[in-house]
């Protein structure tokens, strides 16, 4: 398993995999439960296509479901979208955001969006109180602002910037391409869920997102059947075989998919 980094560690992945035993039972009771999945189908719900956009058990994929934790040192991650590289120019960080440019915003320079389709929905649900996640609200619809590009990846007061504050119990969705970062301080306990749900018409641009963390390599072994048990249990255990057996589909079809951010 290798040895731990010296600077200790801020999360564990792979809260699903087969290899926990028993505990898995645990967190996919609390992944697959439907207080968390109807969120999720909401907010990937495409309303400007009617009907056909509405997001069902039938178009979502497992993708991933980790714990953040207390590091044993003060850690801090630089302003981020997980799937855009800081170098990308507008018009590719448009791309990637899903975004159409409509040219120059008169409030800041930047270019702004007139459409937006969700291809996965993440969350954090935290076990004790956590204020570690900062993000730029709205910054998912849009790139960048001049002020954001020319900002350290460390800088502690972004414009427009907002300390996520989180009680036992809270839960909070996100894009996983808003901007955003991770302060993390070792004198506070952190227990935090944090997972991430995808849309079968992701395609190969979610696969690249998901298969990088080594999922690929266990999810076919997984056996939810435990979930079976208790009111309504069958169709929670049905439901998450068919996002795993989405997922296995996927890596099948998208071959070698790479990594999303490279350096």
């Amino acid at each position: 398993a290798g040895e731990p980094p010296k600077e200790g560690i801020w999360g564990v992945q792979g809260l699903l995999n087969p290899a926990l035993g028993s505990d898995v039972d645990v967190f996919a009771a609390s992944y697959f439960n439907d207080n968390v999945l109807d969120v999720a189908k909401a907010l990937l719900t495409y309303e400007a296509d009617g009907e056909a956009g509405r997001c069902t058990d039938e178009d979502l994929v497992l993708e991933l479901y980790n714990m953040l934790v207390r590091p044993e040192s003060d850690f801090e991650l630089e302003w981020h979208r997980d799937d855009v590289p800081r170098s990308a120019t507008a018009e590719e960080e448009a791309a990637k955001l899903g975004v159409a440019l409509d040219g120059e915003s008169e409030t800041n320079g930047s270019h702004v969006k007139t459409a937006k389709r969700y291809w996965n929905m993440q969350w954090n649900l935290p076990l004790y109180p956590d204020d570690s996640l900062v993000v730029v609200p709205g910054s998912h619809l849009r790139v960048r602002t001049s002020d954001e590009r020319a900002a350290s990846p460390l800088e502690p007061n972004m414009p427009g910037q907002l300390v996520v504050h989180l009680e036992p119990g809270d839960v909070v969705f996100y894009d996983n391409n808003i901007l955003h970062r991770g302060v993390y301080s070792a004198d506070k306990e952190r227990m935090s869920l944090h997972g991430s749900v995808g849309h079968a018409g992701g395609g190969r641009f979610r696969a690249t997102n998901v298969l990088q963390h080594g999922i690929g390599k266990w999810v076919d072994q997984c056996d939810f059947s435990s979930l079976a048990k208790g009111p309504g249990g069958e169709k929670i255990s049905q439901r998450a075989e068919d996002m795993r057996a989405r997922l296995v589909k996927l890596g099948r079809e998208s071959g070698d998919v790479g990594y999303s951010l490279t350096g």
